[in-house]
Order: structure tokens, then sequence, then C-alpha cells
């Protein structure tokens, strides 16, 4: 069995209680965590948020006429701000952009975009173009260049699935739905490695995500939760990474996702409901981050793997392209970048993107993690004017 066969077979291990046999904890220890104050959460919004619905060009008469039946009125939306505003769910994302610690980034999309939601999450996931396949994520990648040696906890996954973006060649991640739940129930022990180069790349891995749980109940125990979080399980997600960050576990990206954003029928409800979610767990995360004075050391990304068609279809909208992405914390600018949505010059009833998501990604490995995005084969222009 190759390292690589390794990986695939076993993914990360998912919390849960740790258990591992005695003949895998023979493997010396795990110092190779990257040092910095800096780290990156990512929220994706699976099913293709309806950015038009989300931050809104409420001055434009085309949106009226376009979605006849899905439009927000001018008089619901909150925080205008040159003909765009937000969903009136997203009251706090305005206020969060009003006090200069959130960016909206428009049109944000890729050439030659894919509708089908796998294979665009893919092609975010990963940072390739959307005729080129790749088994390791773009954060995956980063890991893998930045880690001394493989580190369970150099990024953190709350889900229960692992998650492609992550994906490198060596294990640097470690995908928990309870981090609470998540303990070894062995002792590390230091012995001399085999003559067997499989086995000992076994212990290696089991080993370092012993040690990796172990680190993360230290960061629970140092930390406590300041604020009041929803019940909604992004929230659960997010008071759980606050207290990872607060407790100085020094993981460097942190993902989690909330789905249902597919809108085809009874969007107004269901999309007023899920930015409801969104809104009310970001900003207790964002709170709690500002209370706690690490708000600027961490910087949270809210995207799509795409928007929907411009046009409704009724009571809904089918897949489309481009949409907006949102930067809050990490001494953002708190900027509105790129042009209004351009209703009128359509690709065939979509909208065109003007940045590529790649850019985006460039500019927060380059500003926020010190990192060359040319090292892992991105090698888009930095967006300008984020940080």
């Amino acid at each position: 069995m190759n390292r690589r066969n390794f990986l695939s077979l076993t993914g990360t291990f998912t919390g849960g209680l740790l258990v591992l046999p005695e003949f895998l904890h023979a493997y010396g220890t795990s110092n190779s965590i990257i040092t910095g104050e800096q780290c990156v959460v990512f929220i994706q919004l699976n099913g293709g948020n309806d950015g038009l619905n989300t931050f809104i060009p409420f001055d434009n008469d085309l949106y009226y006429a376009l979605r006849p039946k899905i439009a927000l009125s001018k008089n619901e939306v909150v925080g205008k701000y040159k003909g765009m505003a937000f969903h009136p769910a997203l009251k706090d994302f305005a206020n969060m952009q009003q006090n200069g610690h959130l960016s909206v980034i428009q049109n944000v999309g890729y050439p030659e975009p894919n509708r089908s939601h796998f294979r665009s999450q893919e092609i975010w996931q990963t940072a390739s173009d959307s005729n080129k396949y790749m088994n390791e994520g773009w954060l995956g990648r980063y890991l893998d260049v930045q880690c001394k040696e493989h580190n369970p906890i150099a990024g953190i996954n709350l889900d229960s699935i692992d998650n492609l973006a992550l994906k490198g060649i060596e294990p640097n991640f470690i995908t928990v739905k309870d981090p609470n739940k998540f303990k070894s129930n062995a002792e590390t022990e230091t012995v001399k490695l085999s003559t067997n180069p499989q086995l000992d790349f076994v212990r290696k891995i089991a080993n370092s995500v012993s040690e990796g749980a172990t680190e993360i109940q230290k960061a629970l125990v140092n930390s406590k939760s300041e604020i009041s979080y929803p019940k909604s399980g992004l929230g659960k997600n997010l008071e759980w990474i606050a207290r990872l960050v607060k407790g100085n576990l020094n993981s460097k990206v942190y993902y989690t996702s909330l789905n249902g954003f597919d809108t085809h029928d009874n969007q107004l409800a269901i999309h007023k409901n899920k930015l409801t979610e969104l809104n009310d767990a970001v900003f207790s995360f964002y709170s709690d981050l500002k209370q706690a004075n690490v708000l600027q050391n961490v910087t949270i990304v809210v995207f799509s793997e795409f928007g929907r068609r411009v046009k409704d279809n009724g009571n809904g909208t089918d897949h489309g392209t481009a949409a907006p992405m949102f930067i809050i914390g990490g001494n953002n600018k708190g900027q509105v970048l790129g042009k209004n949505p351009n209703l009128s010059d359509l690709d065939n009833g979509d909208l065109k993107h003007e940045i590529d998501f790649r850019s985006v990604y460039a500019s927060i490995l380059a500003s926020k993690l010190n990192f060359n995005p040319t090292q892992i084969g991105i090698k888009n222009k930095i967006l300008e004017g984020i940080f």
C-alpha cells in the first residue's frame, strides 16, 4: 500500500471517540504545526446561493422586470450602498459592512462555468480550470508546502464528511463533527521504527491524529463561549471554531458549510430562512471574536459554488454562474469590490463573471497567510483592495 492509496482509503479521522490499536501509537511526536496568528475560516453555502437576492441591485429596473415573482422591494432591503443592498435577513451583514468589517466581492466566478453542483464545488475546492481535474484541494496543497511534516490539525473541517479543498498528499487536516467528543484513549509512546515503511507510515498517521485529538481538547479547556450562539448546525460549528481559535489551537484553516441553497421552488421562504440562519450564526461568531480581541487575526470567507439564473422560473431560480463573496474580519477594508451586476449584458441568461475566484484565493494566501499562491498552481492576479 503506498501513501496515496492509504490516504484515499482512510481519508481523515472523524470524531467521535478516536480509538486506535496499541501498535499504532508508536511513532514519535509531531511538532510541525505552523506558527503565526492568522487563520482563515471558510463557510461554503451548498446548493448555489442566489446572489442577486442576497446582495441586491435594488436600483436597477431590470431586476424587477426579470424577477416579477421573487424580487425584493426597495423598501425591504437593508444597508443600501450605490444601488446595492442586502437581503433583510442579512441585517447584521449590513451592519458589519457599514462598520468597515465586511467586504463584498461582486460577480465572482470562473471561465466556462459548470452548472453541476458537484463539479462546480470541485472546481472551487481544487482551484482548477473548469476543464481540468485535480486530486488535491487548493488548501491541501498549501498545507503540504507549509507544514514541516504532516500535521492533522493544520486544518480543521467541521462536518460529517471530508472536504476536497483540504485534501493534500499528506493528511494535514482532521474532519470532526463534535470536537468535544474527539478524544484519544491511548497514551503516546516512542519506540524504534520498524523496517516496514508502510507500517511506519500508518503509525505516523495514527499517532499524529491521536496527538491532534489531545491538542483539540487542550484548546477547548483553555477557552469558553462568551457569546450566546443560535442552536443551528452552523451556529454550533462556528462556536466550536471560536473556542479552538481562542484556545490557541493554531490551525491555519477551518472549513464548514451550510446546506439548502438550491432554491428551484418556494425560494422566498426558503432563502429567507437560510440567510437568517447564516446571518445569526456568523454575527455571533463575529461578535465572539471581536470581544476576544482576535477578529483581526481571523478572516471569514463566505461563498457558494455558483449563483442562480437572472430570470426567475416562477417561484424560484435555476442554476446560474457568478455571485458575490463576502470577507469578514481579518482587517479587511470593508469595501464593495467589483461593478454592480450588469443585467442588460448577460451570457445566455446568466451573469458574466468579472472576478475569478482564484484571484480572491491568491489575495487571501498572500495577504493573510504570507504565501506565494503560484507555489500551488494559482497563477491568477491577486485581487487588490480586500486587505
